[in-house]
């Protein structure tokens, strides 16, 4: 992290926002960010509400106390309060940090395919209430549009709807950190020849 030495990625957001965030993520991964946008988590329940519902699924029945989360398994139509749960919930994975990301990327696509269905995309009534909840949901740079938004959500639901997400080589999901417990630890070698495929539109994906 510029400035601070080596922590988790999350910390940097921690200790200088979006700013110090961003340049953290850039001196990783050696690609320029263009623009940046944010996504709360108290905004994911009133975005989901203003188009209805997100359909998500699940491989395993769920009853997490700590985020909320009560699901069974399969795939459910879910609201507002169920969706933020869902992608806040991380304890009763084994996988944690992994686990939650993979959700998390799930709600996005979910939520993508949501808002370009015939009943939202067509409806004003929806559109007013999912631009009402989106402006306060979203945070974007100076420099970002809501054409740049846009985009992003129409490469999103694209990417996660296919299973066509680059997956980031990890050398052990489970490093314990002196400080800040368990970490992701990658390889240097490794990564950089992971953005250096992104950045040329070569690097291979999984579902």
């Amino acid at each position: 992290m510029p400035g601070y030495g080596g922590y988790k990625l999350n910390a940097a957001y921690s200790f200088g926002g979006a700013p110090l965030l961003v340049r953290t993520v850039e001196q990783f991964s050696g690609l320029t960010v263009d623009h940046y946008v944010e996504i709360g988590f108290d905004g994911v329940s009133d975005v989901v509400d203003s188009v209805g519902h997100v359909n998500l699924c699940i491989d395993q029945d769920v009853d997490d106390k700590r985020s909320g989360l009560v699901m069974t398994e399969g795939c459910h139509d879910v609201e507002g309060e169920q969706a933020l749960a869902f992608v806040r919930a991380r304890y009763f994975d084994p996988t944690a940090d992994l686990g939650r990301q993979q959700r998390q990327q799930q709600f996005v696509g979910a939520l993508m395919e949501r808002v370009t269905t015939p009943s939202v995309l067509l409806n004003p009534f929806a559109q007013v209430r999912l631009a009402g909840a989106g402006s306060g949901a979203l945070t974007t740079s100076e420099n970002t549009g809501i054409i740049d938004v846009s985009r992003m959500a129409l490469t999103a639901r694209s990417a996660m709807n296919s299973g066509s997400t680059p997956v980031l080589p990890i050398e052990n999901p489970e490093f314990m950190t002196k400080h800040s417990g368990v970490a992701i630890l990658t390889d240097d070698a490794d990564i950089a020849a992971f953005f250096a495929e992104v950045r040329d539109g070569s690097a291979d994906t999984a579902p």
